[in-house]
């Protein structure tokens, strides 16, 4: 352990010294010749700030900041990553969008000078060159403050209540719900339960609540309710009863479904050329409209109500092609 115990205490002399060392006092400091001392300065220069100091004829090094901050200071892939995700969120018309512009800001402000100099060359073609799809849906315009009041009551352990204006409907009605889970999308929900009253819980969609407020009733999720379960009960967002789903993929498409998530506890099987899936799941409107985008690469092997929605679906495109 000699050499790494040699790297640790240079790495430590260099941080505490304000004026530098030079490399004779670098190798006299852990007990080695100045090779060595040269060697170990530069895989130190990889991993943290060296800054070089001229004296004289000399060089003197150091390290520049907290040891801490060397390994808490962001890179420039991942402020790029974080960008990215902040302009698709904008560009999807997420609930999320200000959070994560206020995030990027925060963290390029918590950067010195020196670390900007330092980022802006890598930080540059990672932006211009990197962009995350936003696949067609919907386009909606959120309330930050709506957001931010639901956080706010999920943190004070307290309910929200709301003005809310149902699908087809053109008069709003109040509710207050616990808030028990918030699910991000191109729609975000919040997972509301009546309280006082046994039932399940119900989507709220957040563009549709207005005057958002945090409750004076308290209101807890229960400790044994959990988020990810209710939310693999069914295949998208609205609720039913679930199925036992089976699909049967065709040979051609086979090694594509088996690279693809059709639900978090799916089990794939092979039967013969064929590929099997089988899950648990409601939903079976969103799942029939996502069976469209494999063609007649999937079949419908059960439920019988998986088809008959399907049926449904497929008339109901037909009757528009009819009237086109």
């Amino acid at each position: 352990m000699a050499k790494l115990d040699r790297l640790l205490s240079l790495v430590n002399a260099l941080n505490e010294t304000s004026d530098g060392l030079t490399l004779d006092e670098m190798a006299l400091s852990i007990g080695a010749d100045r090779r060595t001392a040269e060697r170990l300065r530069d895989v130190i220069r990889l991993h943290f700030d060296l800054e070089e100091l001229p004296d004289e004829r000399r060089k003197r090094f150091r390290i520049v900041g907290s040891l801490r901050r060397v390994f808490t200071r962001p890179s420039a892939a991942e402020i790029a990553a974080l960008e990215e995700a902040a302009d698709a969120a904008r560009r999807s018309g997420s609930a999320q969008t200000h959070l994560l512009d206020n995030l990027v800001s925060k963290v390029k402000a918590a950067l010195d000078d020196r670390e900007k100099r330092r980022l802006d060359p890598d930080l540059e073609p990672l932006a211009r060159l990197q962009r995350r799809f936003v696949p067609a849906g919907p386009a909606l315009e959120t309330d930050p403050e709506a957001l931010a009041q639901v956080q706010g009551a999920i943190m004070a352990g307290s309910c929200v209540e709301f003005e809310y204006l149902k699908e087809g409907s053109t008069d709003r009605r109040w509710r207050r719900v616990v808030p028990v889970g918030l699910i991000h999308g191109p729609v975000t929900y919040l997972i509301g339960q009546i309280p006082g009253r046994d039932i399940e819980p119900v989507p709220y969609r957040l563009d549709r609540m207005s005057e958002v407020r945090i409750s004076n009733l308290p209101g807890c999720a229960a400790d044994d309710w959990n988020l990810d379960t209710w939310m693999r009960q069914s295949f998208g967002i609205w609720r039913e009863d679930g199925h036992d789903i089976v699909l049967r993929v065709a040979p051609e498409m086979a090694e594509r479904a088996r690279n693809w998530r059709f639900h978090p506890q799916q089990q794939i099987e092979d039967d013969g050329g064929e590929m099997v899936v089988r899950f648990h799941s409601g939903g079976l409107r969103e799942l029939a409209e996502h069976l469209f985008t494999w063609g007649d690469a999937v079949r419908i092997e059960a439920p019988e109500e998986l088809r008959v929605v399907m049926r449904q679906r497929l008339k109901a495109c037909e009757e528009a092609l009819d009237h086109s």
